[in-house]
């Protein structure tokens, strides 16, 4: 018996000896093999390979704490490779025909020798989460070019109808060799300064002839713009998009003059047939050259990265408060008091944090 007990004990010991010993191995392999699995990805991406970088787009988007570690070694990675690009920004109302203009607009870039990156954010789904519209079937012939890239992402709610990874995502692409980054927002009239401050150029899309100048200078976002293209300007409308065209340029007037120098571009378009597309590429081109050469374009870049940590910065305060149990209660009682009526918003929210 006593000989049972010894033996029993030996393998407890060797056991508990066994774990201590491989327990470190384990968690030194898994981060091994996290580590290569990101270097892996990188060197695909680099090479080319499309389903690399949408499943690092993957990675860095999920919202699981289980993925933040790699896709923060993916970001990483890729940022010495990233930032030779130019970021383009494009809104305009449901209906302008974003997805058409992004298409012809990026099949151009491509017959020039470029590599085309189309981050299209969709309206979120309000049960499942996901896109509604499909980016890639609302733009086919572009998605079946070797140097376009195309990746619908949920807004999820985020400001302005951006997805909240979308400045990861970028670099990712960036690191691709994509050279092109185009952003296409919801543009369902929120605010859109979360885009203006991920790119390089913003492009507002407005519909001669349908108000949308003045609704453009209700929500400042023609102020927000660096060009302005009236589209579906065809089909008869073109003399109607040249004098809304007019219009446009009239009201531009009424801001303060832009400081770098730039005077706003506002050109009819037709997205359908082509008209004044090659013109419309000419000026993206111009407003790179102007901004190189006045020395904003490095200044506007590092703007980029600190906005970028302001906002990480503030998600990550937010996720900090929420964690402790103590201030998430608060936070209810606070919310409960402004619902009920008892307390107005500003007023519990200086208590909260107080």
């Amino acid at each position: 018996m006593d000989e049972q007990k010894k033996s029993s004990a030996l393998s407890e010991v060797a056991g508990v000896e066994g774990q201590s010993s491989i327990n470190p191995n384990l968690s030194h392999f898994k981060h091994k093999r996290q580590r290569e699995d990101s270097t892996s990805l990188v060197e695909r991406m680099r090479e080319g390979d499309r389903s690399a970088l949408s499943r690092a787009i993957t990675i860095v988007e999920s919202t699981r704490p289980a993925d933040y570690p790699l896709a923060d070694e993916l970001v990483t990675a890729c940022l010495p490779h990233s930032g030779k690009s130019i970021r383009i920004g494009i809104t305009g109302v449901p209906g302008v025909g974003k997805s058409t203009f992004i298409e012809r607009f990026g099949r151009q870039w491509i017959e020039k020798g470029h590599k085309v990156a189309v981050l299209a954010v969709d309206p979120s789904s309000a049960k499942t989460g996901g896109s509604i519209l499909g980016d890639k079937t609302r733009m086919n012939l572009l998605s079946q070019e070797e140097d376009a890239f195309i990746r619908p992402s949920p807004s999820a709610g985020s400001l302005g109808g951006v997805a909240r990874k979308t400045r990861e995502s970028i670099i990712l692409c960036e690191a691709a060799g994509y050279d092109i980054i185009i952003i296409e927002t919801v543009g369902v009239g929120q605010s859109e300064i979360s885009v203006k401050r991920m790119v390089d150029l913003f492009v507002l899309l407005l519909l001669p002839g349908a108000g949308d100048e003045l609704q453009g200078i209700k929500r400042g976002i023609m102020e927000m713009a660096d060009v302005i293209f009236l589209n579906k300007a065809d089909s008869g409308q073109e003399r109607k998009a040249q004098l809304a065209a007019g219009e446009v340029r009239r009201a531009l007037k009424l801001y303060p003059e832009d400081p770098r120098g730039w005077t706003v571009p506002v050109q009819p378009i037709s997205a359908m047939d082509g008209t004044g597309l090659p013109e419309a590429l000419d000026e993206i081109e111009k407003f790179q050259r102007h901004m190189t050469l006045k020395g904003h374009w490095d200044q506007l870049r590092s703007e980029q990265a600190a906005w970028w940590f302001d906002d990480t910065v503030g998600e990550f305060l937010k996720a900090h408060w929420f964690a402790q149990e103590d201030k998430k209660a608060a936070y209810e009682a606070a919310l409960k008091s402004v619902s009920t009526g008892e307390m107005s918003p500003l007023a519990a929210a200086r208590k909260l944090f107080s």
